[in-house]
This record gives C-alpha cells, structure tokens and sequence, in this order.
C-alpha cells in the first residue's frame, strides 16, 4: 500500500474517531461471512458504525487525534474491528444481544466510553449496564420531579380534605 493511500486511512480513521464519543475494539476473527453480515446489519439498525481497521493505522489514528487513546495501543494485536457509537452502552449490548446465539464472538478488547478505559472481556458486563447521557438526564429529571409531584398531591388532598370537614359541617345545620 502507498504512503498517500496510508495517510488517507489514517486520516478516515481519525475523521470516524472525531464523530463517535465511544470507541470499542473487538475481534471478529472467526466469523463467517453469515454472521459477519449480520453483524454489520446489527451495527446498522443499533446507530453503531463498524470498521475492520489495521492495528498500525489505528494506532496512528489515535495518536493523530486529541482525545488520548493511549491506553488501547496495548491492544492493538491481531484483528482489530472498530466499533464506534455515541450511546456508551449500545456496543456492548449489541455485542451481548449477538452473542445469545451460542456464539463467542465478537471478543472485546477494551473500549473508551465516556473518558474512561475499559480493558478485557469480563468488562463487557459492566459496558452494558452503563446509562447513557439522556437516560441519566431522565433521571435527574425524574428525581428533580418527584418532590414538586408529592407537594402539589398533599396539597391536592388537604383541599379535598376540607372540602370534606365544610360539607359535613352544613350538612348538620
């Protein structure tokens, strides 16, 4: 392959990484041609983009980029498919969902979702149970809710209340 053709990998690569807040590196090796389609159809449907990538371009895609990826170049060995994605949690239940078929693969290598690194398979558990940023905001939204909810249903049924004590109140006279 041509330096030129290299440098403009590299630079699709680093274009890709600057799009998606959430890298995932997994191993697809093993695969057949079914099941990678399928796959790739999962990524589709899931907003997840999939590269299959070569370990050195990566490696030079994430040293070209400004997020610091540095822990990932560990993992950069065998075949490397990239999984990118801007919901934390969608890889690693993709991954999961795939894998209910009996299948081992893919295998994560690690991942970088929300600043943070993630390194070896028994991490895939964890990944899957992150929120994402709009179910943490539903949250916050929810918790923020709850009390304004409990006072104007006090209030709601103090009101009933001593609409209750008047009523009984003229009814006796």
């Amino acid at each position: 392959m041509k330096k030129e053709d290299k440098a403009l990998i590299i630079e699709h690569i680093g274009a890709e990484l600057a799009n998606y807040s959430c890298v995932y590196l997994t191993t697809t090796s093993g695969l057949n041609a079914e099941k990678t389609s399928a796959l790739r159809r999962a990524c589709f449907g899931a907003d997840i983009k999939m590269l299959c990538v070569k370990n050195t371009l990566l490696k030079k895609a994430f040293e070209a980029s400004e997020t610091d990826y540095s822990e990932l170049y560990d993992l950069l060995h065998g075949e490397t498919t990239l999984m990118l994605s801007n919901v934390g949690n969608a890889p690693a239940k993709l991954i999961k969902k795939f894998r209910d078929k009996k299948d081992t693969l893919p295998i994560l290598k690690g991942a970088y979702v929300e600043e943070t690194v993630y390194v070896g398979e028994e991490q895939l558990e964890a990944l899957s149970n992150i929120k994402s940023k709009n179910e943490l905001i539903a949250d916050v939204v929810a918790l923020l809710q709850s009390p304004a909810k409990n006072v104007v249903s006090a209030l709601q049924s103090g009101a009933t209340k001593l609409h209750g004590i008047l009523e009984t109140l003229s009814n006796k006279e």
